[in-house]
């Protein structure tokens, strides 16, 4: 059957069946949600809608001998039920490797083996998973009842451009951050040497793999990703040079000790989201150092002992093959006509500005996410919300109004909630609880 959209075209939509829940984007949150949803045994009809045409977790930043940043015991499950099928130490145990990994001594796993432990877990969930289908709207479905009892999610075939829609009384919003490159830096060209730093394993190999000349590169930032990325490069690639860019005066090194990991308790929430408006943003402000714009400190040693190196080789800095730039922020660029990119810079200290001294082959950009994608899907719901904007409940329901949306139907974020509820929502075995006690009663 077709029907319209709310962008006026036409979808398929299957109007023989209602879900329970309908999970947008099949990332690590929707991940938890389906552990916890088969853990619990609550017989929910259940779809998942996928962009990626297959589970892949952060591709574009597996990078050879990176490390997880938080423990393994804060994976899909384990904070919620130890017992849980898909605790990433039954992972091992049903890979042979449970011994070898205990004798690593280490809470962190790398990257890779993280990525593996979630694509198992995925695989369990295949049936009940649509791939290569982006997500386009989601609008309240409307029936002869005087409030909404259903939502209809449009989403598009990335390989054939078909749009189908489907119907769910509950949804849940788990997409993640869209890569953020500042307005200065952007080219949208589709030979573009700016690229951000979530794409960087997907296409490095491509760009300069096969160079035969020395290529010159920039990476903008100073965060975990951007240090990875310097260290990565100096590793893979020896016709190079690089330049790291960063407007701060040195790489900072994150927080895990053992008391600042405390706000990442599961009752932290509760009291995260009962503070005042200014108050959370001072307590996120106060926080910033466990998870962004820092450093892991042991790649922190790493890079100085490369810099080092660099240093007893030749003391001459401007000969240096790798060098970091301090207190220079990049606030635009000039393209010459050989395609090559020199960086406008604004030094942070006196506010001079200045072009960078060597033309770039690529610029990498790692600045981060925004996680707002969430404000234009929902679009069509927003006559229905109780402020006009997506307030959102401590249960992470979206604040529609009561006389509008029926009880036992609504709509979920995951991912875009730090604002509301700190930063312990990001552990993801925490994530699931609330949710599923809400859809469990309205079953």
């Amino acid at each position: 059957m077709l029907v319209p959209t709310h962008d006026g075209s036409l979808s398929a939509v299957d109007v023989d069946e209602v879900y329970d829940l309908v999970c947008v984007g099949f990332g690590p949150a929707s991940l938890a949600i389906a552990a916890a949803i088969h853990d619990k045994g609550i017989p929910a009809r259940v779809l998942y809608l996928e962009r990626q045409r297959e589970f892949k977790w952060h591709g574009g930043m597996l990078l050879p001998e990176a490390r997880m940043q938080i423990s393994f015991l804060k994976d899909l499950a384990t904070l919620r039920d130890p017992r849980s099928y898909f605790t990433f130490l039954n992972y091992l145990k049903s890979k042979n490797r449970l011994v070898a990994f205990t004798n690593l001594s280490t809470f962190l796993p790398l990257r890779e083996e993280y990525n593996d432990y979630l694509t198992w877990c995925a695989s369990h969930f295949d049936q009940y998973v649509r791939y290569g289908q982006e997500t386009i709207g989601i609008s309240p479905h409307r029936s002869d009842a005087a409030r909404v009892e259903a939502w209809d999610v449009l989403s598009r075939n990335v390989i054939t451009n078909e749009k189908t829609t489907v119907r769910a009384r509950h949804v849940v919003v788990a997409i993640g951050g869209k890569p953020k490159i500042p307005a200065a830096l952007s080219d949208s060209s589709p030979e573009s040497p700016i690229i951000h730093s979530s794409s960087y394993s997907d296409t490095i190999p491509g760009i300069l793999a096969d160079k035969h000349d020395k290529s010159y590169v920039a990476i903008v930032g100073g965060g975990q990703s951007a240090a990875e990325i310097f260290n990565d490069l100096q590793n893979r690639f020896d016709k190079i040079s690089v330049s790291l860019y960063t407007g701060d005066s040195a790489l900072r090194p994150s927080d895990d000790s053992p008391f600042v990991n405390e706000i990442f308790d599961p009752d932290r929430v509760d009291e995260f989201y009962n503070l005042p408006n200014e108050a959370q943003k001072d307590n996120l402000q106060r926080n910033k150092a466990t998870n962004y714009g820092v450093v892991r400190p042991e790649l922190l040693d790493c890079l100085y002992e490369s810099m080092y190196r660099q240093r007893l080789r030749e003391p001459d800095e401007s000969k240096w093959q790798y060098k970091i730039k301090w207190r220079r922020e990049a606030i635009g660029y000039s393209k010459q006509e050989d395609g090559k990119i020199r960086l406008k810079l604004r030094n942070t200290l006196d506010g001079d500005i200045s072009l960078s001294g060597p033309a770039f082959d690529l610029i990498i950009v790692a600045t981060g996410y925004i996680r707002n994608a969430h404000e234009r899907m929902l679009e069509p719901t927003k006559t229905l919300l109780q402020t006009g904007k997506y307030d959102i409940g401590r249960d992470y329901r979206v604040k529609y109004r009561t006389d509008a949306v029926a009880d036992n139907c609504g709509i979920w974020l995951q991912g875009c909630c730090q604002d509301s509820h700190g930063v312990s929502r990001t552990i993801l075995s925490h994530r699931p609880l609330h949710f599923l006690l809400t859809t469990g009663s309205a079953q």
